[in-house]
């Protein structure tokens, strides 16, 4: 990517196209984010999270999906060779570092309300950035969102209760591994291959139809 064009990704896209992340990273993750954000959204993705942390002395985590909540090593790599050059230009860390881009796993972070949504049954970890009923740190049972909030179900002295939490004023927000969850993403992930081998079909079909065989078509 050349140096004008690595600018432009620098700067701000239209956040309105995609839908804004309500829990953020603070500090020097928050600047890591706010450049690679734009980046990520030009390529069709959507930023998860970003992470500076003094693993192999200092590694920038870049943690990213497609809308869908999918992200294959593949799409990985397009999201690194695209970063790359830009970080290197913008300079946001003030020493070596290990770029490293991840997707979200299993038992993911939740960022935006739709992800509240869309994992409604499953078990959270909620820790508020002020307390809320005399406490910051919540589990329990994910059922859905109410406005801008997320409620969920926990037990306290054996009885089920419910309480309604506010998303951006989480400081983090977080699925517990369980075996449902595992089986979900597991589900999903077939579906996304199938849907995957399908558009190569259809592609394969529509070269052939136009008489242009690709190295597929024509091995």
């Amino acid at each position: 990517m050349a140096a004008n064009e690595a600018r432009q990704a620098v700067e701000p896209t239209n956040r309105n196209e995609t839908e804004p992340r309500l829990i953020a990273e603070p500090g020097l993750s928050a600047r890591v984010a706010r450049i690679a954000e734009p980046v990520i959204e030009q390529l069709g993705y959507r930023l998860v999270r970003a992470k500076v942390s003094a693993a192999d002395g200092c590694t920038v985590q870049i943690m990213a999906e497609k809308p869908d909540g999918t992200m294959a090593v593949e799409d990985c790599e397009i999201v690194s060779r695209a970063l790359s050059p830009v970080f290197d230009m913008a300079d946001p860390v003030d020493r070596a570092y290990r770029l490293e881009i991840s997707s979200p796993g299993i038992d993911r972070p939740l960022v935006r309300k739709s992800d509240f949504d869309r994992y409604a049954g499953h078990l959270v970890k909620i820790e508020t950035e002020i307390p809320i009923d005399g406490r910051k740190r919540f589990r329990g049972l994910l059922i859905g969102t109410e406005g801008e909030a997320a409620r969920i179900r926990g037990d306290e002295a054996g009885e089920s209760v419910e309480v309604l939490l506010p998303i951006d004023e989480m400081s983090e927000a977080k699925l517990v591994l369980t075996d449902e969850l595992v089986t979900q993403a597991l589900r999903r992930g077939k579906t996304a291959e199938r849907a995957a081998r399908a558009a190569k079909k259809d592609e394969r079909h529509r070269r052939h139809k136009s008489g242009q065989a690709g190295p597929a078509d024509s091995a």
